[in-house]
């Protein structure tokens, strides 16, 4: 008598081999997860005054707000951050005291602003993942006439805590950024090489569900 056929056989082997192949896809899925936040930069959510905007009131405070925290990487006599606030256009002078403070997400400088027009702000920080980044707005200044105009300076200033100019907005602080660059990528070859691991075994897993021979 011949031996009963199993029919259910060849439908486990096929969910064992989709199973398999379902981890691999997990596992490289992890490690594109696991990389791509670590290099990504910071964006700017926001700035204060707006882009573009119409100012009639002192704004006191100049503030770029992004996306994640910023590396704070300021020493002695020196600054990692920068922001330099100039204007009118038709006769431009700069604004502020040349200070930058980096707060969690943000970087933020005092600035008390002068004669009325276009006024131009030109900022750089450094980036979560430890690359410098800067760009610039623009914004009109309208003054009420309760406001207070500041004279300004004709040349950058100083930040008078820092013993030292501020790097200029579209310069790098190199070693410091050097560093930050160094512990961010050791950080993500943890991540990788972890993401690599599960990746070879689940390969490994599914070359041998694979190789199985298919019950008969």
């Amino acid at each position: 008598m011949a031996p009963l056929h199993d029919s259910r056989r060849p439908a486990r082997t096929r969910i064992l081999k989709g199973a398999a192949l379902a981890g691999v896809v997990c596992a490289l899925a992890t490690l594109g997860a696991s990389a791509a936040p670590a290099f990504a930069h910071n964006s700017v959510l926001s700035t204060s005054p707006e882009a573009g905007s119409v100012v009639t009131e002192q704004p006191g405070v100049i503030t770029i707000t992004t996306n994640d925290n910023l590396l704070n990487l300021s020493g002695e006599g020196e600054s990692s951050a920068a922001m330099q606030v100039s204007g009118p256009v038709n006769t431009p002078r700069f604004f502020g005291d040349g200070c930058t403070t980096v707060s969690g997400p943000s970087l933020e400088a005092e600035v008390q602003l002068g004669q009325p027009g276009s006024y131009t702000v030109v900022w750089q920080t450094v980036s979560t993942d430890g690359h410098s980044i800067s760009d610039s707005f623009t914004f009109t200044w309208q003054p009420d006439a309760t406001q207070v105009l500041a004279e300004g300076s004709a040349a950058a200033p100083e930040c008078a805590t820092s013993g030292s100019a501020a790097p200029a907005p579209a310069e790098t602080d190199a070693a410091g950024t050097d560093a930050a660059e160094s512990d961010v990528r050791g950080t993500d070859l943890l991540w990788i090489g972890g993401a690599l691991v599960a990746v070879l075994a689940a390969i490994g897993v599914t070359l041998l569900v694979l190789r199985r021979p298919t019950p008969k």
